[in-house]
């Protein structure tokens, strides 16, 4: 896939981009809607299906003390937007400067001058511009004054809710990260190094990767039932998020991955994470054996789990 970024590049010389614009965080069902269009529609007019995103997420810049944790790195969501398809995607510098040009400003200079577009597709609640000016009617007006067609989605419903970043992240920071894989259509994940911990879980009989994550949200404390994915190869995982409260030894919560199975040093090895199912709250144990006997039960919980479903 080829990245360019606005205002660094100059204009691209993309064959009748069709675009997907939004922020995309998480990549969920509703965003994979607006993709798949995308894609089906450069294939009908020969063109090429992109997506544009903004670096960094505008709330950062307009409202600081507001703006949420994201689902997803600048990385990962290359990564995931080139999995799906796209063959181009634009980064918009968002800055201050920026935040307050009117509609068409922003309209006439990115979407006509530098991305010359001939498609571009929404979903039904975006906004841009200035104040959030600029609506999809806003967009189609002034799509047919520059020549190109606007185009969007209704939202995606899954179940009775309508499928959102914003529920996901609640979602994530409740620990229900079941629901929020089932509307993200694929487990929530977090990507990292594995760091020197101070090797309790070997004492304990467990050995564990402690996780130093790249990504602004993980899920809540507890347990759950996670993969680890290293080299390219899924591993059986569980995985404890928290404070270590039997032992008191942090000042901030940690990730420790178990992964079942697995002798092998990871230290400074990546891996990504994915978050299966919570298995229970994290708990403070009266001594190491309560505590060596639930990692045991939480391990079988979890094998349970897993010989139900194929990684």
């Amino acid at each position: 896939m080829h990245v360019i970024h606005y205002p660094d590049d100059p204009p691209t010389r993309w064959n009748a981009p069709v675009l997907a614009l939004g922020n995309f965080d998480g990549l969920h069902r509703g965003h994979m809607k607006i993709i798949d269009r995308v894609r089906r529609r450069a294939g009908e007019r020969g063109g090429t299906p992109a997506a544009m995103t903004f670096e960094p997420h505008p709330p950062r810049v307009v409202r600081p003390d507001k703006a949420p944790p994201l689902l997803m790195t600048k990385e990962q969501k290359i990564e995931a937007l080139a999995r799906s398809g796209m063959q181009g995607m634009a980064v918009v510098r968002f800055t201050p400067e920026l935040s307050h040009w009117e509609p068409e400003t922003f309209v006439r200079t990115v979407l006509v001058e530098w991305l010359h577009v001939v498609e571009v597709w929404v979903g039904a609640n975006f906004l841009f511009g200035h104040r959030r000016e600029g609506n999809f009617s806003v967009l189609r007006s002034l799509g047919a004054r520059y020549g190109f067609r606007a185009e969007k989605i209704d939202p995606v419903r899954y179940k009775e809710f309508v499928v959102s970043s914003t529920r996901v992240r609640r979602l994530v920071s409740e620990g229900r990260v079941d629901e929020a894989g089932a509307l993200l259509g694929h487990h929530y994940f977090v990507d990292g190094e594995v760091t020197r911990g101070a090797g309790r879980g070997r004492e304990l009989g467990f050995p564990s990767a402690n996780l130093t994550t790249d990504n602004e949200l993980p899920p809540a404390s507890g347990v759950y039932a996670t993969t680890a994915t290293v080299d390219g190869i899924v591993h059986a995982s569980v995985t404890n998020i928290g404070m270590r409260p039997t032992f008191g030894d942090v000042d901030r919560p940690v990730i420790e991955v178990h992964i079942f199975d697995f002798d092998r040093d990871l230290y400074g090895t990546r891996l990504r994470l994915s978050f299966l199912q919570r298995l229970r709250d994290e708990r403070m144990f009266p001594d190491t054996d309560a505590l060596r006997a639930q990692i045991d039960a939480d391990c079988r919980s979890a094998r349970r789990l897993f010989g139900r479903i194929s990684l």
